[in-house]
């Protein structure tokens, strides 16, 4: 029994972990990260983007098939990786009732802000890889959220990724809603196994409203809050949320709510704990997806405490402070979305630069 185990069993929170490496499906780490309690994996194409160019097993494939373009050897490298870690997971997801044993994969960056593009992709993984505990990561941008309805309402589950703020928060939780409403109407069969999580990002917004905050001479209680802060609103909006009459008819005929997913848990500013964004982020009904370090750092010295719904009003305080001192919390939030979409299509565009080179 680890702690691992234990945030699931005594807190109901699925701790999930953000990294792949093909490695990982041969050498027995996968299964030895589920020993220990991990529930689930997620990848972003940053994270692909670094186990091809640096990892090794990728070579043999990649010779066999490199008649290939860059962008589609590209994809049969990465859902290759996303099928054998799915497929180490099947038994997870089977024994948890489909809650837990999930593998997220992206879909091409480039169409964060094209739904009809977003759509044709998410149902093109699923239907290739055809393994039900694959979550489709889409972007949660303002342009994309009609993108999260329809490709839930057609089943297939949805990680909704980059969220920043309660605001778009609450759009990702209306979008679910739709979708589940649509499902109900063309595939009710598919209800209970359609899931979802709604990746909520953390460290990064403190990153930059510290640095907004140093630039105005903001006072130092402010600093270091923002993102819990954040979270904490999210997820009391998310406990009145689902339990509406609106979202009690649909999960009386098995719908699955949309779980908070806390993602960037890693502790960006070495001065604050490293386990910031971990054991002050636990609560039921929730999933904490940890990059490799963290996790281990949880497994050694991480605090089991509920701790998500303590502080709410306080929450609200320091975020309308922060407002006051002149920093637009809205904008903040708008910069994070687009800076990760960037960040996001240069690795997808420098992994497609080396495969060409490698191919060529």
């Amino acid at each position: 029994m680890t702690k691992l185990h234990a945030l699931y069993g005594d807190f109901g929170q699925s701790p999930w972990i953000d990294n792949l490496e093909r490695s990982w499906l041969g050498d027995g780490t996968l299964s030895s990260l589920v020993d220990q309690g991990v529930r689930g994996l997620t990848s972003n194409p940053s994270i692909m983007a670094k186990a091809i160019k640096n990892g090794e097993g990728y070579q043999e494939q990649i010779e066999k098939l490199s008649s290939l373009s860059a962008q589609s050897l590209y994809w049969e490298l990465v859902l290759t990786d996303i099928e054998g870690a799915a497929d180490q997971l099947l038994d997870l997801y089977y024994a948890s009732g489909g809650r837990d044993g999930f593998v997220s994969v992206e879909v091409d960056p480039k169409f964060a802000l094209d739904p009809a593009a977003t759509i044709k992709s998410a149902v093109e993984i699923y239907e290739r890889i055809a393994m039900p505990n694959v979550m489709i990561k889409i972007p949660a941008t303002k342009e994309c959220l009609p993108a999260i309805t329809e490709v839930i309402g057609k089943g297939i589950s949805v990680n909704a990724t980059l969220i920043f703020g309660l605001e778009r928060y609450r759009e990702v939780c209306q979008a679910h809603l739709a979708g589940i409403q649509k499902l109900a109407e063309r595939y009710p069969s598919k209800l209970k196994s359609t899931h979802s999580v709604a990746s909520f990002f953390v460290s990064r917004t403190d990153t930059l409203v510290d640095a907004l905050l140093d630039s105005k001479g903001g006072p130092k209680h402010l600093k270091g809050g923002a993102a819990l802060a954040s979270a904490k609103l999210a997820y009391d909006f998310y406990c009145g949320f689902t339990v509406a009459e609106e979202w009690m008819k649909l999960k009386n005929i098995g719908g699955v709510p949309q779980r908070p997913l806390w993602a960037s848990t890693s502790t960006k500013n070495p001065q604050y704990p490293d386990l910031l964004y971990v054991d002050n982020l636990i609560g039921p009904d929730t999933v904490n997806t940890m990059p490799p370090a963290t996790l281990e750092a949880f497994l050694d010295h991480g605090e089991l405490r509920p701790g998500l719904t303590d502080g709410v009003e306080d929450a609200r305080s320091l975020l309308r402070e922060i407002g006051e001192f002149g920093i637009n919390l809205d904008q903040v939030f708008k910069q994070l979305e687009s800076e990760g979409l960037e960040a996001f299509a240069a690795s997808h565009e420098q992994i497609l630069s080396t495969l060409e080179q490698w191919i060529a």
